[in-house]
């Protein structure tokens, strides 16, 4: 044993609070084992250098590096300096489809892709800390400016020079990723972030990954912690929730555009969710801070 503390992720691997915001800043411990969250991750390297493997390939972020990948993938950070401290976030699905990036961009990250870039500045280190400062202080005007600037901070990447990966090299197998579920996870994961907004179902889902349903229902339950249903549905309701914060279309369009078959499925799936109707939700979010409405811990209604 080397003597270092380690992260222990869940027994599943699988963070539990997909709609909530939640914003970290310090030295992180070396995981065990991969794990996998509903959310976008945004990683800043303060100090020192972090190693990720993640499904199919690696990276090495260092100092003044910022980097966003899907969380809903298995990694892994197995490795960093000993004077290693980094900033960022998790960041709910609602956040992520309200990101002004490239379409192809916002699409490859969905399916696997890590973004990185270099061109960073010396304002990067007191935003990071000042963002992670708002969004735990506990005052919802300050969360909805954290989450609002850092938006902002993501969107001007695309203004600079930025890389996305995977580079064509292997992960070495050192028991950390299940190698066999991990790549059919992936390709669920491919699929449903290409076809959430159409009609699909699990016999759909099934086909695309080449399994049969119901090991393809058991495997990304055990691999996620998440149902077929319920991950697809958190996806429709999240892209819901985006036009629903930035757009002027009919709650009917944004529905249909939404991926359900109806207003009347929509409105249940919704209520279920938010606790509230879309139009309300469309009323209060547009009059009161953002991070109050949407960075609630939702998850426990599916037990997840």
């Amino acid at each position: 044993m080397d003597g270092r503390v380690y992260y222990e992720p869940l027994v599943d691997g699988v963070e539990r609070l997909p709609t909530e915001l939640q914003m970290f800043h310090g030295a992180p411990l070396i995981m065990r084992a991969a794990h996998w969250h509903a959310q976008v991750e945004i990683n800043f390297i303060v100090r020192g250098w972090a190693h990720y493997k993640m499904s199919g390939h690696e990276a090495t972020f260092s100092q003044g590096d910022l980097a966003l990948f899907w969380g809903g993938q298995p990694h892994w950070l197995d490795e960093g300096s000993e004077d290693l401290v980094y900033a960022g976030g998790h960041l709910p699905l609602v956040h992520f489809f309200r990101l002004r990036l490239p379409s192809d961009v916002q699409a490859k990250l969905m399916k696997g892709a890590t973004l990185v870039t270099h061109a960073t500045d010396a304002s990067d280190p007191i935003n990071f800390a000042r963002w992670n400062a708002y969004a735990r202080s506990g005052d919802s005007i300050k969360a909805s400016l954290a989450v609002d600037e850092l938006l902002l901070r993501i969107e001007r990447i695309r203004f600079s020079p930025y890389s996305l990966l995977p580079e064509l090299r292997a992960v070495e197998d050192n028991g950390g990723l299940d190698h066999h579920t991990s790549p059919i996870v992936v390709r669920i994961c491919e699929y449903i972030a290409e076809n959430f907004r159409e009609e699909i179902d699990s016999i759909d889902i099934a086909v695309a990954a080449d399994i049969h349903p119901k090991y393809a229902m058991t495997v990304f339950k055990k691999s996620t912690g998440m149902t077929l249903n319920d991950y697809v549905n958190l996806m429709r309701l999240s892209y819901a929730q985006a036009m629903l914060m930035r757009d002027d279309a009919s709650v009917l369009t944004i529905a249909m555009d939404s991926g359900f078959g109806s207003l009347s499925a929509f409105n249940k799936s919704f209520r279920k969710v938010a606790g509230t109707s879309p139009s309300d939700f469309r009323r209060d979010v547009r009059g009161r801070p953002v991070a109050a409405i949407t960075a609630r811990d939702l998850a426990h209604r599916a037990a997840l």
